[in-house]
């Protein structure tokens, strides 16, 4: 089993606050999570803690049902990516992924037999001879993987493993390392900055805010469902608009808008709430508004302005070109709006 768990887990370097703030979360077995958040936010220093290599002030971790508080992180059975690769330059390819086990004393032909099964996998038979400068970035990252895959380890922890290489090379990576979980079947814990690698990797996903769990969920129901606005922005786009509902009139600024019996069941009377509609939601439905164009941003086949709704800055992605100053009916359907409290920012529906 190599299921893993934090239980109230606190991360303070001072008395005053709390870089990780009790926070609880059960990663099941084989399971592919990403923690992902902004800078600051705590995720490195979560997977720190959980390789050993950070103390944790308080709280209690354990790795396949043993707890791991004061085992020492060479004997918790983990496996580290990090972003620098952390390769040593004066060895090959080969004596990189086996130093470690040779470290720990494993026969030659046992570690000669990894390495190879390993640099297979990799596509990384032909540079067994190389030096670390002789290969490209993409290259030395998967060194750093097969490194930790010769070990077998219970867990394996990436900390923003693909944030040094070029975007055409990220995606290229981020396959390889999906494909790599599905065949190495074990439990991997990911951290990054980048919500386009959490959707695309992550079984499920942690979305942190200063050190504080904000949701856990596959990434659909996240996109989907977002537990607040801080999700709602992270990941993926979303629009806010203030507005109010009396009567059955939807009121943003001075613009009344009736609701039809359904509508109004959904939202009820509520004074001052944030509606979040995402971008490609803005093109159709029964509420609309004309807005004047303020900018217009062409991205291959996708086209995108941007234009006020009451103070707030909006986007919609679009079919059709717009120039600035164009007038744009958005429109959008009560079925794709989310509704979130003004004050405290949680959801409501």
């Amino acid at each position: 089993m190599s299921n893993v768990r934090l239980k109230n887990i606190v991360k303070s370097y001072d008395s005053k606050s709390n870089v990780i703030d009790n926070i609880s979360l059960d990663i099941w077995d084989r399971e592919f999570v990403v923690l992902v958040g902004g800078s600051g936010c705590g995720k490195s220093t979560i997977l720190r803690m959980i390789a050993g290599l950070e103390d944790i002030t308080s709280g209690e971790i354990y790795i396949g049902g043993e707890k791991v508080n004061n085992v020492h992180p060479k004997d918790r059975d983990i496996a580290f990516v990090f972003q620098s690769y952390a390769l040593y330059p004066h060895m090959s390819v080969y004596d990189n992924m086996a130093f470690g086990l040779k470290m720990r004393g494993v026969d030659k032909k046992e570690i000669d037999k990894k390495v190879k099964e390993a640099a297979n996998t990799l596509n990384l038979t032909e540079f067994l001879d190389r030096k670390p400068k002789q290969l490209s970035g993409g290259q030395r990252q998967r060194v750093a993987l097969g490194r930790a895959i010769v070990r077998n380890p219970k867990v394996f922890l990436m900390d923003e493993p693909l944030s040094n290489l070029d975007a055409k090379l990220r995606i290229q990576m981020r396959s390889e390392i999906k494909k790599l979980h599905e065949k190495l079947n074990t439990t991997f814990i990911y951290v990054t900055h980048d919500q386009t690698e959490a959707m695309t990797l992550g079984d499920r996903i942690v979305v942190l805010d200063k050190g504080i769990i904000q949701q856990v969920d596959t990434p659909l129901n996240i996109y989907n469902r977002p537990a607040n606005v801080f999700v709602a922005e992270f990941i993926g786009q979303m629009n806010f608009i203030t507005a109010s509902i009396i009567n059955r009139t939807l009121i943003i600024g001075n613009t009344p808008i009736n609701l039809d019996p359904a509508s109004f069941e959904q939202f009820g009377n509520r004074h001052e709430i944030l509606l979040g509609i995402r971008p490609e939601n803005m093109t159709g439905g029964e509420i609309k508004l004309n807005v004047k164009v303020d900018l217009v941003e062409i991205l291959g086949n996708e086209k995108i302005i941007y234009f006020y709704i009451d103070n707030r800055k909006c986007s919609a992605r679009v079919p059709v070109d717009y120039q600035v100053g164009d007038t744009f009916e958005c429109a959008f359907s009560p079925s794709n709006v989310h509704i979130f409290d003004i004050k405290t920012t949680k959801r409501i529906n």
